[in-house]
This record gives C-alpha cells, sequence and structure tokens, in this order.
C-alpha cells in the first residue's frame, strides 16, 4: 500500500515525527510531501535533520503572495504529484493551511486521513477553525485525540465509522527524544537559571496581523518584566518579526529578549525549566501541560480546553492586563495537575500506522 503523507510546520513535523520512520518501514512506498508553508532553516529544514527524518521526497517550493495565491500555487503543484504517485491513502494532521490539502485529494478520489480532528475553539475569527471545520468536513477518517474532540464531530453529525480515536502522539514524541531534550546546553548558552524566566511565543493571525492586539501583547510582556523583574525569552515567529519594524510604536523593556526560532530540543529543554510559558501556540499548551509548567494562553479561546480543564492553563485575552493578571494567577499556584484524558496514550503513532496500512500488521 502506498502512502501520502502531507506536512507544512514544525508542529506537523514534530506529532509526525515517530510517524513517519514507521511508514517508511511499513508501507510499500511512503511518499513524503512539504508543501513549502514553512520551509526555512529555522522554521522547517532544520527540524528534519535534528529530529532523524529523511528529507521530503517533495518540497513544494512556488512562494506566492496572499492566501489565494498560495493556496493557488500549493494545490497546483500537489495535483501533479497525486496525479503521478497515486498514492492509495493521504495522510494529514492538525488545521494548518498545508492540511487543507484534504480538499485535492478528497476530490480526486484519494481517502484522507486526519490527525488532530474534532478540535474546536468556536470562534470563526480565528484562521484555524475555519480550517478545522473545512478539513474534518473532507477526510474520509477524522482521528480526535480526547473524548471531547471526538463529541464535537458526533455533535455536528460525523457517524461513528469515520471517527476513530488515538490519544495525542505528543508524549511519545517528548519521550522518543527526551535523552536529546536533557542533553540541550541552551541554558549556559542564554545564562539562564531553571525557573527563573518566562519562555514567550506569538505568531497567530489574529494577534500580530492587528496591530492593536499585537501592541496590547507588547505592552503585558513589559508588565511582566517590569513586575517579576526576570527575561522573557520569546521565540519569534517570522510573522511577529515581519511587524516589531522601526515603525512598532513601542518600546520594549530589556528584559524582553527576542529569538530566532530554537530547535526542537532546545526549545522544549526551555519549556520544561521555565516559570512560566506565554504563548498562542496550541503544541505549547500540550507540551507544557505535560511538563508541569503553567501557561497562559494569550488568545481569547483555545481549541486546547483540557487543559485548561485541569488547571495548567489559563486564556488570559489580549489586554495588557489581563496578561499580568493571569500571569501573575498561573505563577501564584502550585503546578500539580493530572495529565488530561488522551495525552498520555501510549503507542499513538503505532496504532494510526496499522490503521493506515490495514489494521493487520504488528508495527
Amino acid at each position: 500500500m502506498k502512502i501520502m503523507t502531507i506536512l507544512g510546520t514544525r508542529p506537523e513535523i514534530i506529532r509526525l515525527s515517530v510517524i513517519i520512520p514507521l511508514l517508511d518501514k511499513h508501507a510499500e512506498r511512503h511518499v513524503l510531501v512539504h508543501t513549502g508553508q514553512n520551509f526555512t532553516a529555522s522554521l522547517s529544514g532544520v527540524f528534519f535533520a535534528e529530529l532523524g527524518l529523511r528529507e521530503p521526497d517533495y518540497v513544494l517550493q512556488d512562494k506566492q503572495a496572499g492566501l489565494g495565491g498560495q493556496l493557488a500555487a500549493m494545490f497546483g503543484s500537489l495535483e501533479g504529484i497525486l496525479l503521478k504517485e497515486r498514492p492509495d491513502r493521504v495522510l494529514l494532521l492538525g488545521d494548518t493551511n498545508s492540511a487543507l490539502c484534504a480538499i485535492l485529494a478528497e476530490r480526486m478520489g484519494i481517502p484522507v486521513i486526519h490527525m488532530e480532528a474534532g478540535n474546536r475553539c468556536y470562534d470563526l475569527k480565528v484562521p484555524e477553525e475555519k480550517n478545522r471545520r473545512v478539513i474534518d468536513a473532507v477526510s474520509t477518517i477524522n482521528m480526535p485525540y480526547t473524548q471531547q474532540s471526538k463529541r464535537h464531530l458526533v455533535s455536528e453529525g460525523f457517524p461513528s465509522q469515520r471517527i476513530v480515536l488515538t490519544g495525542n502522539p505528543i508524549h511519545e514524541v517528548i519521550t522518543h527524544y527526551q535523552e536529546q531534550i536533557d542533553s540541550s546546553d541552551i541554558l549556559s548558552r542564554l545564562t539562564l537559571t531553571s525557573g527563573q524566566y518566562f519562555l514567550v511565543t506569538a505568531h497567530r493571525a489574529e494577534n500580530v496581523d492587528d496591530p492593536e492586539s499585537l501592541v496590547q501583547i507588547m505592552s503585558g510582556l513589559n508588565l511582566v518584566a517590569e513586575q517579576f523583574g526576570l527575561r522573557l525569552i520569546c521565540s519569534i515567529h517570522p510573522r511577529t518579526r515581519s511587524k516589531l519594524t522601526e515603525q512598532f510604536p513601542l518600546t520594549m523593556n530589556p528584559l524582553v529578549e527576542f529569538h530566532e526560532p530554537f530547535g526542537f530540543f532546545d526549545f522544549v529543554h526551555l519549556e520544561q525549566h521555565a516559570l512560566c510559558a506565554i504563548t498562542d501556540s496550541g503544541t505549547v499548551q500540550e507540551e507544557c501541560c505535560l511538563m508541569g509548567v503553567p501557561t497562559v494562553t494569550i488568545r481569547r479561546t483555545t481549541e486546547r480546553p483540557e487543559t485548561v480543564d485541569c488547571g495548567s492553563n489559563v486564556v488570559s485575552g489580549v489586554t495588557q492586563n489581563s496578561i499580568l493578571r493571569s500571569v501573575r494567577l498561573m505563577t501564584s499556584l502550585s503546578p500539580k495537575w493530572e495529565a488530561p484524558e488522551g495525552y498520555l496514550t501510549p503507542d499513538v503513532s503505532a496504532k494510526v500506522v496499522k490503521f493506515l496500512l490495514g489494521g493487520n500488521l504488528h508495527v
């Protein structure tokens, strides 16, 4: 059986990093396609080598301005690859523009398997929320991580035969690379002390592309720096960096430090030792929940409500004062919670591969 895996961003590469070698080993042929959505050295290129993954069979290099141009270029290039390779099944993960390739595969009659299905934040201003609903709708099989995500699908009318509950692969991914994560010397390179800094990420369109929201978030970071007197280590996505130009109407506190995106091992090491994470990333919400690190999500909603329910995360909104209040709250509480249902499920990757290949393979 020929399987095609399509990905395009760091979170997809991370979550699929155990599955990809399994498919390479057990599938009759495994075709790996990178859409080029985040294909830069810091955002994707270095990740394949760092995680011990082979290079993709195809990297779509069509760089077009605007969403319409990007999707048109991606679909146009991918259509030729699908016609050439004629995979039996396509595997996708998440809610990125890359995962919208599910539309094209489905229209060509190719079964689509979608991991991370059923996540909902119920805010259609969030671009990824629109993507989730479209991708779930056209996918042949939806694979939610949690019972809550499964309930979302059921409530929307998805029949049970189109839903396969898998659990979240992030725990086994971190476990798989734990030795390399522990060996990271990023704290010494940045002269950081464990538990004496904040880790920050901000990249979502509704935060970064809205000037008012971005000013509020950056003002909130300034308030945290002033209140706590600790360094804020900000891993800056290119989308965010492009907005923090000379015209940005705010002077940042010297304790707020902007860094190029870190490698996976360094970043998870920084997560593990942070006093608190301040983020708009779904991946960071999950990882910090598992590692006992309190999280403040600088958004109005989250598609990971289980992290809020268990006590590891609070959704702050995007005003400067609400961000500061949320950081005060999370740093004042004892970081003790139980991982949400589905977050510690073993052998998720093997389960997915077995399903993809017909269910009879011992992986």
